[in-house]
Order: C-alpha cells, then structure tokens, then sequence
C-alpha cells in the first residue's frame, strides 16, 4: 500500500517472493481507441523472450519515450507507478512497445530484469472485451517455478510487477479471433532527486 493520495488504488495486491505485483482496473475509459489504432499498426517479428529462445521471435511495435509521454495512459501509469515510489527511489520509463499474440503463437517464460534491479514493468491489457475461455492469461511464477499467479485480460487492465517475477504471457486458445494486445511500458529504479 500506499500513502501517497495522488496513487491510483490497486484492485488487486500481491508478493511473489517478497516482490510485488498489482493490479489497477477501471482507469482506462477509451481502451476501444488504443485497440483501433493498435489495428493499423506495424508489427515486426523481433522480440524475444531470452537468448536461447531467439530464433523464436513474436510480434511487437516500439513506442518512441518521447510520444509515450504525451499519452494519456502514460499519465494514468505514472499515477500507479506512484504507490511504488518511496522516499528512497522513484521510476522513470525507458522502453514502450506493445505486443501482438494470437492463437499457435509461442511465447517463452523470462524476467524483464535482474533480481537486484528492481525495475518495474507496467503492462496495459488493450481489448475492447475478453471472454475467460479465450485464454491470454500472464503467468507469474515464483523461485520454484511453481505459478504463483494468473492475470487474465479485461478492457483496459492495467498490471505493475517487479520485473524480476518469473513471468509469460499465453497466447489466445484457438475459440479466440481477436488479438491479444499488451501494451508494456518498462520502468527503471533511479535513487530519490534523479
């Protein structure tokens, strides 16, 4: 928890191995926009999971950090980055793109750092609906390889991890003919006054 009033509250908190990890619904009123534009996009096949998963590459499109900042999400992201900001540190974005997953897609577990980093991820789940049999859960798992958590997509949901936590995200089963967009925006740890 927080005590910053200005932070957006979590519908949902947890620790895995003592990292944290929330879940932020309902702040994103025109996810149908993002999803429209994301339609139109250019998706390139270059983003891997882990070195020895790379002849594996799946779809994402970048994001330049000077667009994102104009955003709206980014605003709504760094009001729920903001229950993650202590005395000590604070979070500045330094990659955003978003992914593209559809049914027979493969997508390998990985961390998005090292355990003594303590980076953030901010992932944005880009769907106008999502049905529960569709699958496209993000698995999360903790030191034992055992999963630890599923979060499913919904409209404009809006998870923040350590990006340390074990984690993948599942491709669409094959009752799903939409896509499945996630939008990732990547946090850096900088120490207070940065």
């Amino acid at each position: 928890m927080t005590d910053n009033p200005a932070a957006l509250a979590a519908s949902r908190e947890l620790l895995i191995d003592g990292r944290p990890l929330r879940v932020f619904d309902g702040h994103l009123p025109n996810v149908g926009d993002y999803v429209r534009g994301l339609a139109k996009a250019a998706f390139t096949r270059t983003e891997i999971a882990r070195p020895e998963t790379a002849e594996h590459k799946h779809w994402a499109t970048e994001v330049k950090l000077e667009a994102l900042l104009q955003q709206p999400i980014f605003d709504i992201t760094r009001r729920a980055v903001l229950g993650f900001t202590t005395s000590t540190h604070g979070y500045r974005p330094y990659r955003a793109y978003t992914n593209v997953a559809s049914f027979g897609d493969m997508l390998f577990s990985h961390t998005d750092c090292l355990p003594d980093q303590h980076d953030l991820t901010a992932l944005w789940y880009l769907c106008e609906k999502w049905d529960l049999e569709w699958g496209g859960e993000t698995m999360f798992f903790d030191a034992q390889d055992e999963v630890a958590a599923a979060i499913q997509p919904r409209p404009g949901r809006l998870v923040i991890f350590d990006g340390a936590i074990k984690h993948v995200g599942r491709p669409p089963n094959r009752v799903c003919y939409a896509p499945r967009y996630t939008f990732a925006i990547k946090l850096e740890r900088l120490a207070a006054g940065r």
